[in-house]
């Protein structure tokens, strides 16, 4: 069970106020919150371990490169990856899909293959394929949710034809919450030999995931939604497709020896780490997933699921109130527009007035808004450390909202 006092407490920016009300956070889609051991962890490395990591032999690269590689293992631990390495750093999602579209998919794609995606897809996991498409003549094929907002993966795998070659999805919905079964999908293509590019950016923070259960090709995460820094992230590769995959950028640790004439790659997982990285991010990601480890994934999965289906019941009865993305087993994720004219900027505005943290637009996420049929919603996103407290606060803050543009 979780005690969400307690951990409420390991949050320092909780405890203020905004335009004189508390702090209810619900913008956790777009940046978690930090806690107070990772805060301190990034203090400790700036302020008392520093140093740049991997060729320095004195005693403060050394504790640097031991942290920081030390990551390598947690990322592992936390996807259930098979070793260490088979993770890389990168700086994000939008990193790690930029990785895969240069290294992997450009080398070997031509005009005329096709890619997969949901429409349901955060922009850092369409932009890079539109790249291919815009210089290589790549095809983005796309598959539609239902009503209700689920992604049937049937309908994925019935999209392959013999010119597919990747498929690119979403684990979990940004703006709708709903949780794809990547598992199928995955076992589908593998049986086709089709890769799957999965974008954990939203899942990893609410729920298990264990890569080699699924059988996905690549699973990219970002450190701040997962309570950690910013400009940190990591990206699992299937050793397969490490093998296949080209450098993506150049310099520092991806090279093992340079010539004139002449140059030799590092081996992977260095081999796509180029320049000084995102030392004391990376340090804080670790923390930041141990963290959630020591929690239990589970107990953070169940609190959450209790929040989402008590928001869920108490939004339903707002009659004027529309929310997009139905889904029996979506996460607590919830976007919403309101019946009349009122803007999503607008509603995001009162709900500031009352401490209340929401986004609001379109979540980079513009074909699923043109699916949906609206140009920009609200969005109430929950971590951990939300209430039932907090959800009620949201409520009466949007009937406010309501009587002020009814």
């Amino acid at each position: 069970m979780i005690d969400v006092d307690a951990i409420r407490a390991q949050f320092p920016i909780l405890s203020r106020q905004v335009n004189g009300r508390p702090l209810v956070y619900l913008d956790n889609g777009a940046s978690a919150q930090k806690p107070q051991v990772v805060l301190d962890t990034i203090q400790r490395a700036y302020g008392h371990e520093y140093a740049n990591v991997h060729r320095g032999l004195h005693t403060l690269s050394t504790i640097s490169t031991d942290n920081y590689e030390a990551v390598r293992g947690t990322v592992a631990r936390f996807l259930n990856a098979p070793s260490e390495d088979h993770i890389v750093f990168t700086s994000g999602t939008t990193e790690a899909m930029n990785l895969i579209s240069y290294g992997w998919a450009a080398p070997r794609l031509q005009a005329g293959d096709e890619i997969i995606l949901s429409i349901m897809e955060h922009h850092a996991n369409i932009v890079p394929w539109h790249f291919l498409r815009e210089r290589l003549g790549v095809k983005l094929v796309w598959v539609d949710t239902d009503v209700n907002g689920d992604l049937d993966p049937q309908a994925v795998l019935d999209a392959i034809t013999d010119r597919t070659r990747m498929i690119a999805i979403t684990h979990l919905s940004n703006v709708l919450g709903t949780v794809v079964d990547v598992k199928t999908i995955c076992v589908g293509a593998r049986a086709k030999g089709i890769p799957v590019v999965v974008d954990g950016s939203q899942a990893a923070v609410h729920m298990p995931v264990d890569v080699a259960d699924l059988g996905c090709d690549f699973y990219a995460i970002t450190g701040h939604k997962l309570y950690g820094p910013s400009g940190s992230g990591a990206v699992y590769i299937r050793p397969e497709r490490m093998a296949e995959m080209q450098p993506f950028m150049g310099g520092g640790d991806m090279i093992r020896d340079v010539g004139r004439d002449t140059i030799t790659w590092n081996d992977p997982p260095m081999k796509f780490e180029a320049g000084t990285p995102g030392i004391v991010q990376t340090i804080g990601l670790g923390a930041a997933l141990e963290w959630m480890m020591d929690l239990g994934m589970d107990n953070i999965a169940a609190h959450e699921t209790a929040l989402r289906d008590y928001a869920r019941d108490r939004l339903a009865g707002l009659n004027w109130l529309n929310v997009q993305g139905q889904s029996a087993t979506k996460a607590a994720i919830f976007s919403f527009t309101l019946d009349g004219a009122a803007h999503a900027h607008d509603i995001s505005t009162v709900l500031d007035k009352k401490g209340v943290a929401v986004r609001a637009g379109h979540h980079c996420a513009q074909p699923l808004m043109q699916h949906l049929g609206v140009s920009a919603t609200c969005r109430a996103s929950f971590a951990v450390y939300n209430t039932k407290a907090e959800v009620d606060v949201l409520i009466d803050s949007l009937e406010l909202c309501h009587d002020l543009f009814s």
